[in-house]
């Protein structure tokens, strides 16, 4: 197991990237997990606002753990910066692929990338031993 790690070994340095790239796997596998719900059950598309709404906290709030854990210190910092860059590029993407303009729910949905990834990352820079 060992050669393994030295020979792949990949580690990202900065929090904020790490926990991105987590969020937005977790997002990506919620998405995967979401459309087998769709395929398999006679659910419609409209019916998956909510799912979508859990898959994204869960992600945010996997992302700030990550953040929180790899800084080491202030996790509610680096946890909330990962969240409202999330948030950003959820927007944007909306923005382009949907041509949504933004509004005010868009930014109480920042607020909220914000507090769910602070506290994963307040929870994340408490599991780091001591």
């Amino acid at each position: 197991m060992q050669l393994i790690r030295r020979m792949v070994s990949f580690r990202m340095s900065n929090p904020v990237l790490s926990g991105l790239c987590y969020a937005f796997v977790w997002m990506m596998l919620g998405a995967l997990i979401l459309s087998f719900f769709l395929w398999m059950t006679g659910m419609r598309e409209q019916d998956l606002s909510l799912y979508t709404y859990v898959v994204h906290g869960l992600s945010l709030l996997v992302g700030g753990f990550v953040s929180g854990k790899r800084s080491g210190e202030r996790g509610w910092y680096h946890g909330g910066i990962t969240g409202i860059v999330y948030g950003l590029i959820v927007l944007l993407i909306g923005f382009l692929a949907l041509d949504a303009s933004f509004n005010w729910k868009d930014s109480l949905q920042l607020a909220s990338a914000f507090l769910i990834s602070a506290l994963g990352g307040i929870f994340g820079v408490n599991t780091r031993r001591s």
